[in-house]
């Protein structure tokens, strides 16, 4: 083989690694975007607060249980607004938690816009904070889903949560782009990536109880996340299989209700 002919996919390779650099907030999030003045039209009871962060507001929405047990931080997935994940609460209100759910920059009512993971991060404790000045701090829950996995594991690793429950989570975005990018160098992602979320390095030094929620047939984040990331735990954790499961469609099986009931209830993990 000539070299010319090596070039050519190096450099395509190079030229792609560096569009994707450039462009990555494009790639990662689709957030959907309210008017300042939006009104909720949630079924159920709410409030809804702004939480300062550095040059933003994010926006959430906190509904209550009758009686709660304890709140649930939930950080949703990359896509959306509360207008529509607000939907999920009743998961958990139903079961004796209140629930938080945040916006991030960008979305929704948020003011500002996600410009790295320093900044996404330092968010998710700056509202973990917030509510620890309500809630006593064994009385929270951390919950990701998708993109928020990233989020809420570093959350919990910073804090002492009561648990952690992550819903489809990636090893790390740095894997994940490699999975779905096969003909990219990994080292060349790594270089580029704004965003690695390295969830296998922070999960091992989470303290609480994790669960691990997945579908078997989820094509965004294949199941084999999840079980290469449970060989890292330390702490007390089960791993979840939803047979069949997707990546958007967990809550349509009766296995996740159930072992989202039991865990809710106060079942431990060994």
């Amino acid at each position: 083989m000539k070299i010319k002919d090596l070039l050519t996919p190096i450099c395509c390779s190079c030229l792609f690694t560096l569009v994707v650099g450039c462009s990555q907030e494009n790639l990662i999030f689709f957030p959907e975007i309210l008017p300042t003045d939006y009104k909720y039209a949630f079924s159920a009871p709410f409030e809804e607060a702004n939480v300062s962060v550095g040059g933003a507001t994010l926006n959430t929405v906190l509904f209550k249980a009758a009686k709660a047990k304890g709140v649930i931080l939930y950080f949703h997935g990359n896509a959306g607004s509360l207008r529509t994940w607000g939907d999920v609460a009743r998961d958990f209100t139903s079961q004796g938690y209140d629930i938080l759910i945040p916006d991030y920059r960008g979305f929704g009512k948020s003011t500002g816009s996600i410009s790295n993971e320093r900044q996404m991060l330092a968010d998710g404790l700056a509202v973990y904070g917030y509510l620890k000045k309500s809630y006593p701090e064994n009385r929270i829950s951390v919950y990701g889903r998708s993109i928020g996995t990233g989020v809420a594991t570093f959350v919990a690793r910073s804090g002492k949560p009561g648990m952690l429950i992550l819903e489809s989570p990636f090893f790390s975005l740095t894997d994940l782009a490699s999975y779905h990018y096969p003909f990219l160098p990994k080292g060349l992602i790594s270089l580029f990536l704004k965003y690695p979320f390295q969830t296998d390095l922070w999960i091992p030094e989470v303290a609480c109880p994790v669960y691990l929620i997945h579908g078997t047939r989820d094509d965004i984040i294949p199941f084999d996340a999840s079980a290469r990331l449970e060989r890292l735990i330390k702490s007390p954790h089960k791993l979840i299989r939803i047979e069949g499961g997707g990546h958007n469609n967990l809550s349509d099986y009766g296995a996740y209700d159930r072992e989202l009931a039991l865990i809710l209830d106060g079942y431990k993990p060994q």
